[in-house]
């Protein structure tokens, strides 16, 4: 064999060698990818819906193709959701990878009687799924929902449910929890989270028609033994005060002997939360403390920080007040109250705790302190300005 006939001979098997690796590996454009899951249960039977996104509306992240359908939803039922799941992979043209999924939705009925935990526990143990997968539930059809498109026709994967934290930096009503935080929650005391309640607005619209959206609106309250039910809108904000992962928030207030402007709204930033637990006797009662700073916006006229403090303080008191008494005929340890005495004083949790969670009233709550560090009166355009 000549010398040139080697050096083919030596280069085929190379390259034989190189491919071999690849040839059970599929293509990526050969498959559909999961963007997120929605669950509804009814007549005994669970139902799955999957959401795929399109990936021509994914490469172009700043504005997406118009001609390409940006997701598209699939629905099947089943006695289990594996049975569901199953029988839409029948209807799939392509092998289906579950790398990127980033959120499951649920319906109120998917979350009574138990029926969420089953569903938790099976993206938990799937192999191509992550810890991280945003949670949340709705009132609204799960088809809707999943098709609500972005704002000016964005990629897919910026949605409010694939990213919840890229809107959560300006207004913190409700913090976003993933698979891995909710499983945390339901096995520690209290036994219960906050679950992201989300609803269909139509706040937008462009020159031809309205536009739907996704909005956060509450808090549905899951625990180990099913679904408690929901704290929603105006009676939910105290739930925003009560977490140090608030990064901001507004809060309206209104003035007294106002001629120009009866209202003011006020930014609160840098919130520090602490409760403190205090026990007499084997009673229980909690103190709560809140440092945070303010903005104030748009003002007119003479305001002072004493006057601002004692309206802001008020306000916040209140509206803590509200979540937590709307918590309690839920039966629902909303702040989880549970949890700050069974890490302070264990002992004292053991002998009153019941299924993880402490009796609470009214007076549970005997003291919210609120210290406003700063009053600041933002850029200063006009004259009328605030000085501490």
């Amino acid at each position: 064999m000549s010398q040139k006939n080697i050096l083919l001979v030596i280069l085929m098997l190379t390259t034989t060698l190189l491919m071999s690796g690849c040839w059970d590996v599929t293509e990526p454009q050969r498959m559909y990818y999961v963007q997120g899951v929605g669950v509804d249960y009814k007549d005994n039977e669970y139902i799955a819906y999957i959401q795929l996104m399109n990936f021509a509306n994914v490469a172009k992240t700043e504005q997406s193709n118009p001609q390409a359908a940006p997701t598209e939803v699939g629905k099947a039922t089943g006695k289990t959701i594996e049975e569901a799941i199953y029988k839409l992979y029948r209807s799939m043209d392509q092998e289906v990878f579950w790398g990127h999924m980033t959120f499951l939705l649920f319906s109120e009925k998917a979350m009574e009687s138990e029926h969420a935990i089953p569903i938790i526990d099976t993206f938990l143990r799937f192999r191509e799924t992550r810890y991280h997968i945003w949670v949340y539930c709705t009132q609204d059809p799960i088809e809707e929902v999943l098709l609500a498109a972005p704002i000016l026709e964005k990629s897919p994967t910026a949605t409010k449910l694939s990213n919840p934290k890229n809107s959560s930096k300006q207004e913190s009503f409700i913090e976003p929890v993933n698979l891995r935080q909710l499983v945390i929650g339901l096995n520690e005391p209290n036994h219960e989270m906050k679950v992201p309640f989300i609803s269909i607005n139509q706040n937008w619209e462009t020159a031809k028609e309205s536009r739907t959206e996704t909005a956060f609106a509450g808090v549905g309250i899951l625990s180990k033994n099913g679904f408690k039910g929901f704290i929603k809108g105006n009676t939910a904000r105290g739930i925003e005060w009560m977490n140090n992962a608030t990064k901001q928030g507004e809060i309206t207030i209104k003035l007294d002997n106002s001629e120009e402007r009866d209202y003011l709204t006020v930014d609160i930033k840098k919130l520090d939360v602490s409760v403190k637990p205090i026990v007499r006797n084997n009673q229980v009662k909690f103190e709560v403390y809140l440092k945070f700073n303010t903005i104030l916006n748009g003002f007119k006229g003479k305001v002072t920080p004493s006057q601002v403090r004692k309206k802001v303080e008020k306000e916040v008191k209140k509206e803590i007040i509200a979540t937590f008494e709307e918590g309690l005929k839920l039966d629902t340890d909303v702040f989880r109250l549970s949890e700050y005495l069974y890490r302070d004083n264990v002992k004292v949790w053991k002998k009153i705790q019941k299924d993880g969670k402490i009796p609470l009233t009214k007076e549970s709550i005997s003291k919210i302190d609120i210290h406003i560090n700063k009053v600041s009166p933002g850029r200063k355009s006009f004259e009328e300005t605030l000085t501490e």
